[in-house]
């Protein structure tokens, strides 16, 4: 039966599509821009807000788009559209709910209501539902957390490294990939809400060097101490919030996403190809490569 993938152009999405056609599940790929059909998936141009049923039922959705999204198209389904329900929420939806920042906090009461929306509206029908709350994600050159500053780096030759000590856990988005994988493949994370984060945990000032030492080419490391990224956030009230972090930990619990799915995601090893956006063939050359399974 057909899996249907919301986001599958993000980078989770362009790991999951070969890891879907491996294990020869037929994929309906959704996107707002045409995509040229591929072995064993299928483009399908449409936006997600206005999407009809299904004739017949789907085996799965998987979605990397918008919690409130996907829940309030369940509302409107008079019977279940799919067996299950597996979607990406955020380690936000925790690790900012004491920001002072109207817009976190915004945020953060979006994934709530969309998360419950959406476990609500696959109760209602009888879906299986699962939850994903992902740390930072990498591993597609696509994010929009360290691969800019590659990029900028790439251009100017220096590399900002913030001295900060919170922890954090950059994930790989193949191993989410596998976890959603896992998940379709099992009840035993039916009804669940997992935190999974990456395979080891580190300062900030360590995960950017990390990044640092995996660009390839020369650049200037340009070491940022307290005072002055508290100047930058003075100076420019919407850093005040990514600045205040800095020295928390935003890591995720990874026990339950062991115990019901057995995955154990890598340790943070960038190197030089991690920055480069990669097609999903790219990604299905590349799963497996950057760490351990």
């Amino acid at each position: 039966m057909t899996v249907l993938v919301s986001g599958a152009t993000s980078q989770i999405g362009r790991y999951l599509l070969p890891r879907l056609v491996a294990a020869q599940r037929p994929v309906l790929a959704l996107s707002r821009h045409a995509q040229p059909d591929q072995d064993g998936v299928r483009w399908w141009t449409a936006d997600m807000r206005s999407l009809p049923a299904p004739e017949l039922p789907w085996r799965a959705i998987v979605s990397f788009a918008p919690l409130d999204a996907w829940g309030d198209w369940l509302a409107r389904q008079e019977q279940a559209p799919a067996e299950k329900i597996i979607v990406t929420s955020s380690m936000s939806v925790l690790t900012k709910q004491g920001s002072a920042q109207p817009a976190e906090q915004a945020l953060v009461a979006l994934l709530q209501q969309g998360e419950a929306n959406l476990a609500a509206q696959a109760d209602r029908l009888g879906m299986q539902w699962t939850i994903l709350r992902p740390t930072l994600v990498y591993g597609a050159g696509v994010d929009r957390s360290l691969t800019p500053f590659v990029q900028r780096a790439l251009r100017t030759r220096m590399f900002p490294i913030p001295m900060a000590r919170g922890l954090r856990q950059p994930v790989h988005a193949d191993d989410i990939a596998l976890a959603v994988m896992r998940a379709l493949h099992t009840s035993a994370a039916d009804g669940q809400t997992l935190q999974i984060g990456g395979g080891e945990r580190l300062t900030y000032q360590q995960m950017f060097r990390r990044v640092y030492g995996s660009i390839g080419q020369p650049t200037l490391p340009v070491y940022l101490p307290g005072g002055l990224l508290a100047l930058l956030a003075s100076a420019w009230p919407r850093m005040r919030g990514p600045v205040s972090r800095l020295q928390q930990d935003l890591v995720a619990d990874n026990s339950m996403l062991g115990t019901l799915l057995g995955v154990q995601p890598r340790p943070f090893r960038p190197q030089p190809a991690t920055w480069r956006a990669m097609t999903p063939q790219q990604a299905a050359d590349r799963i497996g490569q950057e760490g351990a399974r």
